[in-house]
């Protein structure tokens, strides 16, 4: 039982030598000949005898102490020295925190620190609130492999397997990171593989033959909803980035004496900088933008707040407004329209149209080979190429 109290505690006396006062289950007050004033615990690891610091008195107060002297507890009957686990915190730098949540939280910070893309962080931020009803706040060190498919369970069972699958992938990495700063000793994630529904790979709807991506091309340029969205979609069609990464340029990016789009590493699919050829078409519509968006750091702002990017459903939803369904084109699709049209064009090696449009070669000796080799010659005339003939279908709707 505990014998102190807080008067006790403030009223503690300096002695010609030091002497500890007791509270229980190992805790005690140590009060030195100089008035210092400090929580201590001894306790037993493996057979030695230890003493664990809780803090000076009276920055940590009686409770505080208490709080602390519990949790030690807890750590020596999962098997865990605390005086260990606070040292690698004190090395690696992680918090103290100990629950799920806790490190998660830890997980995206460090995402952040690293550079990694806006979109990123608020994805996986957005996947973690499926766990945390189920495990957020119990320590990290205590979630088993069943606890963590109960979760994923209640995603597959609304039909989203993919989510359930990245939920997997991202509770991972908080468990590698908790154990890497000595805050949980497996990952129960591995005890998982093989429980989930892997779904089928859906390929991004598209539109390739010629006489259809005329009448796209005519679709949009009519366009009656906002102009910034309607020469977003011509933008998308003449360089045929990922959605993602048109919604985010910024006007820095763009070096218009070399006519170059230069998209940072922390913005790219594969953390690698890349840089765009601009033809003359893409060069004439950024200028039509400018006076409607240069007063933003982004080329296509949302229109309720310039300091933001374009809404990720902006374009999907023009496309539908269009008349066209998910099942006949989305905005990633102008990828894939224009991959198969330069490909069956026959003027430019696979290796060129793949490094313009940003892919990672499977092979690690192809794609360090690749990594090497930029062709950006051939990239510029092939990007002028494709523009010119995407006014070549315009001109000529009837092919």
């Amino acid at each position: 039982m505990s014998k102190l109290n807080q008067m006790i505690v403030k009223n503690a006396k300096p002695r010609e030598r030091a002497y500890k006062m007791a509270d229980g289950a190992g805790m005690y007050l140590l009060v030195k000949p100089n008035g210092g004033r400090y929580w201590r615990l001894d306790y037993r690891y493996r057979d030695k005898h230890k003493t664990l610091a809780l803090g000076v008195y009276p920055e940590v107060s009686l409770a505080e102490a208490r709080i602390k002297r519990e949790h030690a507890r807890r750590q020596i009957r999962d098997g865990t020295d605390p005086s260990h686990a606070r040292k690698v915190e004190r090395l690696t730098g992680a918090k103290p925190g100990r629950t799920f949540q806790d490190v998660a939280e830890e997980l995206i910070e460090k995402m952040a620190s690293e550079g990694r893309a806006q979109v990123t962080i608020d994805k996986t931020k957005w996947v973690f609130k499926f766990a945390y009803p189920f495990f957020g706040d119990q320590l990290v060190n205590e979630i088993t492999a069943q606890e963590v498919l109960a979760a994923l369970r209640v995603v597959e069972a609304k039909g989203n397997f993919e989510t359930a699958r990245r939920l997997r992938s991202k509770c991972g990495q908080v468990f590698r990171l908790a154990i890497a700063t000595g805050r949980a000793e497996r990952d129960p994630t591995q005890d998982l593989r093989g429980a989930l529904t892997t779904p089928k790979r859906k390929h991004y709807a598209t539109i390739v033959r010629p006489k259809e991506i005329s009448a796209l091309l005519l679709a949009i340029d009519g366009y009656t909803g906002h102009t910034t969205t309607r020469l977003a979609l011509q933008l998308i069609a003449l360089t045929f980035v990922r959605p993602g990464e048109l919604r985010h340029a910024e006007w820095r990016e763009f070096d218009f004496d070399a006519k170059i789009w230069e998209i940072p590493a922390e913005k790219m699919k594969m953390r690698r900088l890349h840089r765009i050829p601009l033809a003359t078409q893409a060069l004439d519509l950024i200028e039509t933008l400018r006076p409607l968006t240069e007063t933003s750091p982004y080329l296509f702002p949302t229109i309720s707040n310039y300091h933001r990017p374009m809404s990720e459903n902006t374009l999907t939803s023009a496309l539908r407004r269009m008349g066209y369904t998910g099942e006949q084109m989305t905005a990633h699709g102008f990828r894939a329209m224009a991959a198969t049209r330069l490909n069956e064009m026959n003027n430019w090696s696979p290796d060129v149209i793949e490094r313009q449009l940003a892919h990672q070669e499977a092979n690690p000796v192809r794609r360090a080979y690749t990594h090497a080799a930029e062709y950006w010659d051939d990239r510029v005339e092939m990007m002028q190429v494709w523009a010119d003939y995407l006014d070549e279908l315009r001109n000529h709707s009837s092919q």
